[in-house]
């Protein structure tokens, strides 16, 4: 449920303008993000689902809604956030960060739903122990490829990267319908007798 190979389309092309160390603060906060939200949801998924009374399907949609705008951005090669000063850049890293490349992109609402089920299908503290360590292990494996991708942007050069930014955004439409489309269907399909 978790792709790290699917995140690196979007990782590119929010930290394309971002120096190394800054592409790798992003990268770190988006795992950790990410580790935090499956982590909570293990531990308190159906409660908050009950609290806030709110379905994965929801989740599905609103994913669906935020990676066809960043698609669509990227499609034209450009970037709505434009950073101005340190501070600014600051609080861009903190904002992809978070939105999109951490939540949903890495934790999106396929990883959620599998951390539940996983752990309400996990009696005994082993297995419970075990659901814990693969989505740690599953972190580490992201944080890799979100690191070593800002290396694959240094051999294509400017032109090669608007390029792969284009054919990424259409990639990233693509997966925006999907998860649209798979959010919408089981709630219309509740709406029909």
């Amino acid at each position: 449920m978790i792709d790290p190979l699917g995140a690196l389309p979007i990782y590119l092309s929010m930290t394309a303008s971002l120096t190394n160390q800054e592409s790798r603060r992003v990268a770190v906060r988006a795992i950790i993000t990410a580790l935090i939200v499956l982590v909570t949801f293990a531990l308190t998924g159906p409660q908050i689902f009950r609290f806030f009374n709110i379905s994965v399907n929801s989740l599905r949609i609103v994913g669906g809604v935020i990676f066809f705008i960043m698609g669509y951005e990227m499609l034209n090669a450009r970037l709505s956030r434009t950073k101005m000063d340190e501070e600014s850049t600051h609080e861009y890293i903190e904002d992809v960060a978070i939105t999109p490349l951490g939540i949903p992109m890495i934790a999106g609402p396929g990883a959620i739903t599998t951390v539940i089920l996983l752990m309400n299908e996990s009696h005994m503290l082993e297995k419970q122990a075990a659901v814990f360590f693969a989505i740690a292990a599953v972190m580490l494996v992201s944080l890799m490829f979100l690191v070593s991708a800002r290396k694959v942007m240094s051999f294509l050069g400017t032109s090669g990267e608007k390029v792969l930014m284009r054919l990424m955004g259409l990639i990233v439409m693509a997966v925006a319908v999907e998860f649209f489309v798979s959010g919408l269907r089981p709630i219309v399909q509740s709406m029909i007798p």
